[in-house]
């Protein structure tokens, strides 16, 4: 199938391509050929390469510059994404749209499922809720997956941050109020082509299964990497003063997945050594 990235060159478009190359026709677009915000240029480029499906990972994504330039991430987060969505439309593609947990307040204390109410308590998380929903107005045949704490190959993310710091440090302090769902962009990228191929539409939480605290992921990728030679010093969230307000739970139900007899994702901890003992170890080889 021909399929179109936008967002390409982040996080999950490289894992993207590296999923679908093989048997898919790409159209890889990152910000600096295609800015989603452009309404001319998006639908320029979808008209160009006419695909079968569009993903849409292409976002504004750091959360406390998003409080600062509010009008840049709804730019991008929404009104960009209302754009894809409307030609996506428009060609008759499917479009694979990519959402987060912090549409969520974090009150809750037991997973969110796909039915609970979304009320995110910071500029990200607003935007990327309003991206939903002109999904839903432009498009019938749409999937969206709400993730959570992504980290992969390349880019900064917390799994590369604290190896870096363990390396560098003798004592790192992590907050352990914080619980949510760690998920390896490949695993994300590889139940997107599952489920692209499908007919199975609608909203989807789709993270590596499990959960942990921001203090428990440090303490497994340590653990993983033969550092626990370095103390891990547990915080509370109030320790980090940031611009930008995070939700203390956002733990993941997939229960849609199940719900559709689709592939579920592997457990955290699974990935997280699969990644740590193989992309990672052969990323730190080349510097």
């Amino acid at each position: 199938m021909k399929v179109l990235i936008t967002g390409a060159g982040g996080q999950l478009g490289h894992d993207l391509i590296r999923v679908l190359s093989g048997s898919h026709q790409l159209f890889a677009h990152t910000r600096a050929d295609l800015n989603i915000a452009d309404e001319q240029a998006v639908y320029a480029a979808i008209r160009k390469a006419q695909p079968d499906i569009i993903i849409n990972a292409a976002a504004h994504t750091n959360v406390d510059l998003a409080e600062r330039q509010a009008n840049d991430a709804y730019l991008i987060n929404s009104i960009g994404t209302n754009h894809v969505a409307r030609a996506a439309a428009e060609a008759g593609a499917k479009l694979v749209h990519i959402s987060t947990d912090y549409v969520f307040d974090g009150s809750k204390r037991t997973p969110y499922t796909e039915s609970d109410r979304p009320n995110p308590i910071n500029i990200y998380g607003n935007s990327k809720l309003h991206a939903e929903k002109f999904v839903e107005l432009a498009c019938e045949r749409y999937f969206i997956l709400r993730t959570s704490w992504l980290y992969g190959r390349t880019g900064s993310n917390f799994v590369t941050k604290v190896a870096s710091l363990a390396r560098q440090k003798e004592e790192i302090s992590v907050v352990h109020d914080q619980f949510g769902s760690p998920t390896y962009t490949l695993d994300l990228a590889r139940f997107i082509e599952q489920l692209m191929q499908t007919d199975h539409y609608g909203l989807y939480h789709a993270s590596n299964r499990g959960y942990c605290s921001r203090f428990e992921f440090a303490q497994e990728i340590l653990r993983t990497l033969q550092l626990e030679h370095v103390r891990l010093v547990p915080v509370s969230s109030d320790a980090f003063v940031t611009p930008a307000e995070r939700p203390a739970y956002s733990v993941f139900d997939d229960e849609a997945i199940r719900r559709n007899r689709l592939p579920r994702l592997r457990p955290w901890k699974e990935a997280l050594v699969d990644f740590l003992l193989n992309d990672y170890n052969k990323e730190e080889s080349k510097s």
